[in-house]
């Protein structure tokens, strides 16, 4: 929700050391070449609990006992999963607001950069240990978590209105949220709504999203992204032009996903 608002893995290189009279030598564990994004600057996390009497702050203490490290974790996902280098024009955002807070919901991302902040409910949590279940609890945290760090983190679709005025522009924030979670591991497909439209947002567009990403291009979340930068007014089509070529079009790719998932009568 949003209120008024993966990808290399490290890999061991190994050099040669020209040394007279010596074998060659395998490159030390510190020379090895990292993934760009593991130190990539996320913000200070700001971490509050609001209700630390509620049972669900006692659950979420248990299943992640070092918040900021596990918001500053995915937050790097993110990123990774929206952009191709931390050269990219990311928003810059200095401070993450994390707060637990007993209320009837789930989580809510509010303010814009330089500051952020997003709030989870302790009741959530409480349902999603109903059976005693700690996997359930931090995979539904994840997929909460990694929705909201995206609303702080992707590109806006310009010339179009806003949030809260344009259809078109609410059905892109959330479709690309939903499909950072589920190519991040926060939803399966046995969450994949069935039929619908590619401007219903939420899961609806997101898994649509996805599969564009996984057999179409694995760029093409990035691209989609950064089309907010280049296509402007910014539409679906345009997006989807930008991202995979002129040979392709928003219709016919949402008619040939729904075969592909057996939706299509």
């Amino acid at each position: 929700m949003k209120y008024k608002q993966l990808i290399s893995g490290a890999f061991l290189l190994w050099t040669c050391i020209a040394c007279s009279g010596k074998k060659e030598q395998p490159a030390t564990v510190a020379e090895a070449t990292s993934n760009p994004w593991d130190n990539y600057h996320i913000g200070k996390i700001d971490f509050k609990n609001l209700s630390p009497e509620a049972k669900g702050s006692a659950i979420y203490a248990s299943v992640i006992p070092d918040p900021e490290a596990y918001i500053t974790k995915h937050a790097r996902k993110v990123v990774e999963t929206l952009y191709f280098t931390p050269e990219d024009s990311i928003p810059g955002i200095e401070e993450i607001h994390y707060t637990l807070k007993e209320y009837d919901g789930v989580s809510a991302k509010d303010g814009a950069p330089p500051s952020i902040s997003i709030v989870y409910s302790t009741k959530w949590i409480e349902k999603s240990f109903a059976n005693n279940d700690t996997a359930k609890v931090d995979y539904e945290t994840r997929g909460v978590l990694y929705h909201e760090l995206t609303h702080g983190f992707q590109l806006e679709p310009q010339g179009i209105g806003s949030y809260g005025t344009n259809k078109t522009f609410w059905a892109m924030i959330e479709g690309v949220a939903d499909a950072v979670r589920y190519l991040n591991g926060g939803f399966t497909l046995e969450d994949r709504p069935k039929g619908g439209h590619y401007m219903d947002g939420y899961r609806t567009t997101g898994f649509f999203l996805a599969w564009l990403t996984q057999t179409k291009s694995p760029d093409f979340l990035r691209k989609f992204n950064r089309s907010t930068l280049e296509v402007v007014p910014w539409s679906f089509d345009g997006a989807v032009k930008y991202a995979l070529g002129d040979d392709y079009d928003i219709d016919s790719l949402w008619k040939e996903y729904m075969a592909a998932m057996g939706d299509e009568a």
